[in-house]
């Protein structure tokens, strides 16, 4: 029961994710605020209230990269749940897949708006609070969302993995900010994760029967279920991660590991 009295907001609670992370947040104590732009949120607060965790749960239709939204989570979770002590700002959208040539500017902008803005506004608005409240339990944390398209190219659209690189900087930089604090600021990059974003993959790859392609260029050679992401940003957000701190965690199966180069088999290299 590693969150037994806390308070936490969770941005892009309604699927993937964020709901497996919200559900894990309330399963070991914490009061969760489940927040996202679709009634998932709802679905999400419903889930860990028939789990048997009574009210730990509650649901805010929001907008990530909106800062009345944003300023509007903060204050419920604060007034209900009588503080905050972890935000995780794991919203975002994938913003297609065209090419930097043919990427729209409006829709470069609504990725970054979303994906970049958003956890910048999380941080502004969740970090004081949380510093506040880490004045009397000794530490409170921050966790962002990133992406291996942000560490570098090949995983994501130009928009999207722009705006994935700015949070892990984000990350690096507001851990700094909040010196002192007691707040710490880490970032989760997940690699290819069973998703509302990578339904369509994961859809097609199992009617065509080409499973064993979902994942191939990574050494474990398969994609993430979002579980397997959210352990590792409650692992973050709790104080068994006590020194951790700036720090931008890649959970991708080994595909960030390495520059391409030839593939190679257990015990010998392909030709």
């Amino acid at each position: 029961m590693r969150f037994q009295g806390k308070s936490v907001i969770v941005t892009g609670a309604g699927s993937g994710i964020g709901r497996a992370a919200a559900i894990q947040f309330a399963a070991e104590g914490a009061r969760v605020l489940c927040c996202d732009v679709t009634d998932g949120a709802v679905e999400t607060a419903a889930m860990i209230g028939e789990g048997g965790t009574g009210d730990a749960a509650l649901a805010l239709t929001m907008d990530a990269g909106s800062e009345e939204d944003v300023v509007r989570a903060v204050s419920m979770a604060e007034d209900r749940f009588g503080g905050l002590d972890v935000m995780f700002a794991n919203a975002g959208i994938s913003g297609g897949m065209a090419n930097i040539l043919d990427t729209d500017v409006a829709l470069f902008t609504e990725v970054l708006r979303v994906n970049l803005i958003g956890p910048y506004l999380a941080i502004k608005h969740a970090g004081p609070r949380i510093a506040e409240r880490a004045k009397e339990t000794g530490g409170g944390a921050i966790v962002l969302t990133a992406s291996v398209a942000g560490i570098r190219s090949g995983a994501g659209s130009p928009a999207y993995s722009a705006s994935k690189a700015g949070v892990i900087n984000l990350a690096t930089t507001a851990a700094q900010q909040f010196s002192g604090t007691n707040v710490r600021v880490n970032a989760i990059c997940p690699g290819l994760t069973e998703t509302g974003m990578t339904k369509g993959t994961f859809d097609y790859a199992r009617s065509a029967g080409k499973m064993d392609r979902v994942g191939r260029l990574n050494p474990l050679r398969r994609g993430a279920q979002p579980d397997e992401l959210a352990r590792v940003a409650v692992f973050l957000a709790s104080d068994d991660a006590s020194y951790v701190n700036g720090q931008a965690i890649a959970v991708d199966g080994g595909l960030s590991s390495s520059h391409p180069v030839t593939k190679q088999e257990y015990g010998r290299t392909a030709v």
